[in-house]
């Protein structure tokens, strides 16, 4: 098995995670793909969140974890170390501010390793761990950042926000110029999440965003959950945001290099745990011309109204479904709509893994809002989607899949927020599972899936490349001390 950096106990990376599910998760699979080059990782973690990502790292001797405690504030509630634990999400602002407690905690950790002798390559730190750039260029070590978007949803979003005053002055319904950028669909206003709110100059969120932003500029370089293949055409616009010659490295999908270390003939799916009941359902659906797996990520809250018009149109399109649904979000109608739907449609209320729900044969769509690691997940399987995003960089990303690579349907138009109809549900469920788009689609999804596979292998893929270039990159930047 060839590798592209030698073990060497000289490599280490720090990774720090922002403490959100969507974000650590992607981050986790790049830190198991760096051991896997012999790199020694130390990932940073509050208590709360430290279970979590043992259970997914423990195999690997080359990542341990270090714990910083987050800290206590009064806007937040007792115990809230992650933003699933946000009742609000108007509560973001002091919980990111919050993140900023944790600087001296993280300056002992870098001096411990750097006067033992074990001075990290790098710090990779998330985007909204902006106070972490300070933190690294005081001990001499390159900071690395990682959003968690696409190259193009990303590159489009700092063009926008490069021209708010021209783009607030233009009528809702123009398309948006963006310079200098070459975009495979048309962009509205409504497609860039919190434009509207340039408006207020004094926004509390926007203003630590522009604190945030010029930290990210200001990094040494960009890791990209995403692959050449997919996007490398517009990693050039990318890096054109950040300090001359800093390098954007795009190294997904990072879920696909845990399944390598498993052998498995290309195109099978991955092996299912029988113990989960949402699992022996799907067994029993194998061949039934596919079910579709419906799901809106952790962040996103939709009105009972627009649930009950989801559990309707699944029920008028007539095809098999599983649907993830937050315990807390929603009960279903009360006019036996459950019993109607028995042994058709599944309802999971509990945590559900839907990386294994998204592998298992059974599934042939996915009804999704298209986060980017939604998006990932689906593709990396084979599996189309049916686009509807609620907001943040989704709007940008349904339109990537479905416009820019053909590999999903989107739902509706309007922009996200906008209620739809249980009808449009029906088509749109009718069209991705058994229409001619559809179909399209699911072979696109085919296509961009052997793309995504072969981006990850450790004989040529250009991700795995891109991620020993990095390391060899650092290595050469910063001489290890001995």
């Amino acid at each position: 098995m060839t590798v592209l950096v030698s073990p060497s106990p000289c490599a280490r990376v720090v990774v720090f995670p922002h403490v959100a599910h969507g974000h650590t998760l992607p981050l986790l699979d790049i830190c198991k793909a760096l051991a896997s080059l012999g790199v020694e990782v130390t990932i940073i973690a509050t208590p709360k969140n430290a279970p979590l990502i043992l259970s997914k790292v423990s195999s690997c001797s080359e990542i341990s974890l270090r714990a910083i405690q987050f800290p206590r504030v009064p806007e937040l509630p007792e115990g809230c170390e992650n933003t699933a634990d946000l009742p609000s999400m108007a509560l973001l602002v002091p919980f990111l501010k919050a993140t900023k407690s944790m600087r001296p905690a993280f300056e002992c950790i870098l001096r411990e390793m750097s006067e033992a002798g074990s001075r990290p390559l790098c710090v990779i730190s998330d985007f909204f761990l902006g106070w972490t750039l300070d933190v690294c260029r005081s001990f001499g070590i390159p900071r690395i950042v990682f959003h968690g978007m696409g190259v193009l949803p990303m590159a489009i979003s700092k063009t926008a926000f490069g021209n708010v005053p021209s783009l607030l002055a233009m009528p809702d319904s123009d398309p948006i110029r963006l310079p200098k950028l070459s975009v495979p669909f048309t962009v509205y206003k409504h497609d860039i999440s919190d434009l509207e709110r340039c408006k207020d100059p004094d926004d509390p969120f926007l203003l630590i965003l522009a604190e945030i932003g010029e930290a990210d500029a200001n990094s040494a370089g960009v890791i990209v959950n995403s692959f050449e293949e997919l996007e490398g055409d517009y990693v050039a616009a990318l890096e054109r945001f950040y300090c001359q010659g800093v390098k954007a490295w795009c190294v997904g999908p990072a879920l696909l290099y845990d399944q390598n270390q498993v052998e498995r003939p290309v195109g099978s799916k991955q092996a299912d745990d029988p113990s989960q009941s949402y699992i022996k359902w799907l067994d029993e659906h194998v061949g039934t011309g596919g079910v579709i797996y419906v799901s809106f990520g952790t962040q996103a809250h939709l009105s009972d109204m627009q649930m009950d018009n989801i559990a309707h149109g699944l029920e008028m399109a007539g095809h098999p479904f599983i649907w993830a649904v937050k315990p807390a979000d929603w009960m279903s109608p009360d006019d036996g709509w459950e019993d109607r739907l028995k042994g058709r449609g599944l309802v999971v209320r509990e945590w559900a893994d839907q990386r294994r729900i998204l592998s298992h044969p059974a599934i042939g769509g996915f009804l999704s809002h298209c986060g980017w690691n939604s998006v990932l997940e689906s593709l990396s399987e084979e599996v189309p989607i049916l686009a509807w995003p609620t907001g943040a960089d989704q709007p940008l990303n349904a339109k990537l899949v479905v416009t820019g690579l053909g590999a999903g349907v989107m739902l509706g138009e309007g922009g996200a927020g906008v209620t739809i109809a249980s009808e449009v549900i029906r088509d749109g469920v009718e069209e991705l599972m058994g229409g001619e788009r559809g179909r399209q689609a699911r072979d696109r999804a085919r296509e961009i899936a052997r793309l995504a596979r072969q981006a990850v292998e450790k004989k040529g893929g250009s991700s795995y490349k891109n991620l020993g270039g990095l390391i060899e990159f650092l290595k050469e930047r910063v001489p290890e001390r001995a």
